[in-house]
């Protein structure tokens, strides 16, 4: 394990972590994404995990990938920054597939690539840049009268449906975390969400990017990529 601090009630971080690449899918912490894992080197490494910390990296290719199910680059360059995530909830399904959903824990950059272990990947990672991602958050001081009013937008642009009265209801790191994590932006755009220096940031970056998006003609879902793997 590693010997970076672990004040009591966080999480322990490894020092080594298996991922998970995949682009357009993006996991932030505290968000909940669900995952359905059929490839041989992905229920590897589901197996091992549960068998261990229970984390899962995700990270997004630095060359997006049209297909994320087996065909392209096996291996693709990487973003430097991913999000790891806690196995929260498993299940098996009758056809040797794994459902899960992984609970984000926090961010890393990535410090080296290791060998290969049952053909799923494995990192060192650095925790050190991002402990403030186990902390509760402050409250947070964003424009969110302004969030919403650019969502509306977004949503009309799209001809998709909210529950508004939710949205209004729903506490502000929620609500930043699982828009940023449910809209299909570029691959680019999920991960400068990623990247985003704390909630605040994020929040206005995720304001402009559904300000813009909602002035412009509607674009197709050019990352290929979903939650099936």
């Amino acid at each position: 394990m590693s010997d970076q601090p672990n004040p009591i009630g966080r999480p322990a971080l490894p020092e080594v972590l298996p991922i998970f690449p995949l682009t357009g899918i993006l996991l932030l912490p505290h968000g909940r994404l669900p995952l359905n894992i059929f490839e041989h080197r992905y229920l590897a490494m589901v197996r091992d995990a549960l068998g261990g910390e229970r984390l899962i990296g995700m990270i997004q290719p630095s060359e997006p990938q049209r297909d994320n199910i087996g065909q392209g680059d096996a291996n693709p360059p990487l973003y430097p920054i991913g999000c790891a995530g806690r196995i929260t909830q498993f299940a098996e399904t009758d056809d040797n597939r794994f459902l899960i959903t992984l609970t984000g824990i926090s961010r890393f950059r990535i410090v080296a690539e290791l060998p290969l272990l049952s053909g799923y990947r494995r990192i060192t990672p650095d925790w050190r840049p991002f402990a403030r991602d186990l902390e509760t958050g402050d409250d947070p001081r964003f424009d969110r009268a302004r969030l919403i009013r650019g969502l509306k937008g977004y949503f009309a642009q799209r001809q998709l449906s909210a529950d508004w009265s939710a949205i209004d209801k729903a506490p502000s790191e929620y609500l930043v975390t699982s828009i940023a994590m449910a809209c299909p932006f570029a691959p680019s755009e999920k991960q400068a969400l990623l990247e985003a220096a704390d909630l605040d940031d994020r929040a206005r970056l995720l304001t402009a990017l559904v300000e813009m998006a909602a002035i412009e003609p509607s674009r197709g879902d050019d990352d290929g990529a979903g939650t099936r793997h």
